[in-house]
């Protein structure tokens, strides 16, 4: 590890000196690339700067000790060994966490679907709830939401709503939100007072560049259509919702979020760019994994991750088998605790595996 930690260290440097270059501060490619390498690796330098000097330290408490001390000096030296052993451990805990293997996909902006699955009415206006719930996490992790396309029912709810998330590592915190999502609850429609079971589905997917997924104009089909729902004055009087297929996959992607074509279209191929990312990723885990793992699964209750209970204010997330009794503040958005624990317990499922 330590050899790795230095390896690390000597790129830093060297990404510094770049970072001085004239001929690298006038060419705007190679200094984007330089600061984005040398930021990825800033936590991870820092932390072996620091555990260096720990140890630089630990080891010269140790000598001292051996020397011959008063009985006041001998314990000052044993405390600062002790306190400085406890930082040692921390650092290494941390930059062991640090070397794992990053997402490539973490920093990006990401697509998220949230679809109602089983349950009818109750399932579209859990789907809205869920919409809500992850808007305001972005305002509060200071992102910006954009919606690219939704499909309501008559009582409010989403069918189906696809919003974008712009936002440094968006996708590294909101992947572990992909699957079903239940809930448990009386719904405003039961008069009997009895709970009822219902399901949402929920993709996250990150954002493809064009040079990530190359599609072909000649691999498209583009239909126009008039849009629907709420828009103003110019619903359903003028074509500006876009359709766009992807002909060697079938994969469709839809936008009628916005009034001009050019604009919808252009959301709409966003979408279709990370459906097709998505589902070759998919494959390339199916071929290691000996199995396809759905992201988002049928909907249905077996598949859930995640179920939200209402009546005893209780969120528990089924992956890691965490529970929280403050459902009103997760629904409000406040859902960066279930993130962490589920981000720490990837990170112990890597370290475990020695990934």
């Amino acid at each position: 590890m330590l050899d790795r930690l230095q390896a690390l260290a000597d790129r830093y440097e060297k990404l510094s000196e770049l970072l001085c270059d004239p001929d690298v501060v006038n060419d705007s490619k190679r200094l984007r690339e330089y600061s984005k390498e040398q930021s990825d690796l800033q936590p991870a330098f820092e932390a072996y700067t620091e555990y260096k000097t720990v140890t630089e330290e630990l080891d010269a408490a140790k000598v001292m000790q051996g020397e011959k001390l008063d009985d006041e000096m001998r314990e000052m030296v044993k405390m600062e060994i002790d306190e400085l052993s406890a930082r040692q451990t921390e650092l290494d805990e941390r930059i062991r966490v640090l070397l794992l293997p990053k997402d490539p996909n973490d920093d990006k902006n990401v697509i998220v679907e949230i679809r109602g699955a089983a349950g009818g009415d109750e399932a579209a206006l859990f789907a809205a709830d869920l919409y809500r719930m992850y808007t305001r996490y972005a305002d509060n992790q200071g992102w910006r939401v954009e919606l690219m396309d939704a499909n309501t029912n008559d009582l409010g709810g989403f069918k189906e709503v696809i919003f974008m998330i712009n936002g440094r590592g968006a996708y590294s915190k909101m992947k572990y939100e992909s699957g079903a999502h239940r809930v448990q609850r009386i719904p405003t429609t039961e008069s009997g007072g009895r709970i009822h079971t219902s399901t949402s589905t929920v993709a996250v997917m990150p954002e493809v560049e064009d040079l990530d997924i190359e599609i072909h104009d000649k691999d498209i089909r583009v239909d126009t259509f008039c849009s629907s729902g709420a828009g103003g004055q110019s619903v359903n009087t003028t074509k500006s919702a876009v359709r766009v297929t992807h002909i060697p996959t079938g994969i469709v992607a839809t936008c009628q979020d916005g009034k001009s074509q050019n604009s919808n279209k252009e959301k709409a191929l966003q979408v279709l760019r990370a459906r097709i990312f998505d589902m070759k990723r998919q494959e390339e885990e199916a071929k290691y994994a000996g199995e396809r793992k759905s992201k988002v699964g049928t909907g249905d209750r077996s598949e859930r991750i995640r179920t939200y209970n209402f009546p005893q204010s209780r969120v528990t997330d089924h992956r890691i088998g965490l529970t929280l009794h403050k459902l009103d503040q997760v629904m409000n958005g406040e859902i960066e605790d279930i993130i962490s624990a589920l981000n720490i317990a990837e990170q112990a499922d890597m370290m475990e595996k020695g990934e």
